[in-house]
């Protein structure tokens, strides 16, 4: 409503967003609303987070030897229990793919189980992505069976990402971001370490 409110006062608005705004960004319903109205708008699209957090944790979301398909998938749906948009569980817990779990921190004892109700493996992969591409960014990788009290355990908070599959293995292999930040950390918890 604020964006109409402001372009039938003849502003020019710009709604800027974190990630992508056609990829659980709310994009497609505000632009639903200003066509409504017949506001004029354009659309600049950016980068999801599921890609950009992704690559800063060193997390390929495809790889030929582990994920031939990726999805992305709300978990945290306008309702629930909603009949109309049913989350297709079985599909999900495939293997050769990447399951992408956006808001999902909130419900991811209920994600967990419900991948494994539906047939995945307890030892499949799985990472948690707090703050990613941020200065403070942490990664916790796990298994479906594990990650939960993981995430409890550290202290998690939002934004986080969920990412389901064997590409989180190739985090320790292959993440760069934070990497000096987290090494001094560790030269300054040895020094103190040292000097006791």
């Amino acid at each position: 409503q604020l964006l109409v409110d402001l372009a039938r006062q003849g502003k020019r608005v710009c709604r800027l967003k974190g990630g992508d705004p056609f990829v659980f960004g709310r994009g497609g319903e505000e632009l639903e609303k200003l066509a409504e109205h017949g506001i004029r708008f354009e659309v600049v699209p950016g980068i999801s987070a599921a890609a950009g957090c992704a690559a800063y944790a060193g997390i390929p979301l495809t790889h030929r030897d582990y994920a031939q398909i990726l999805s992305f998938t709300t978990g945290h749906a306008k309702n629930e229990d909603s009949p109309d948009m049913p989350t297709d569980w079985s599909m999900l817990a495939r293997p050769g793919q990447t399951a992408v779990f956006y808001m999902g921190l909130a419900g991811l004892p209920r994600i967990l189980r419900q991948l494994q109700a539906h047939g995945m493996p307890a030892d499949r992969a799985a990472a948690v992505i707090e703050q990613g591409t941020r200065p403070g960014q942490r990664v916790i990788l796990g298994t479906v069976a594990t990650l939960a009290q993981q995430v409890v355990q550290a202290g998690v908070k939002s934004p986080a990402l969920l990412i389901v599959g064997e590409v989180t293995r190739l985090h320790e292999k292959l993440r760069w971001f934070n990497t000096t930040a987290e090494q001094a950390q560790t030269d300054q918890h040895e020094m103190r370490i040292n000097k006791l």
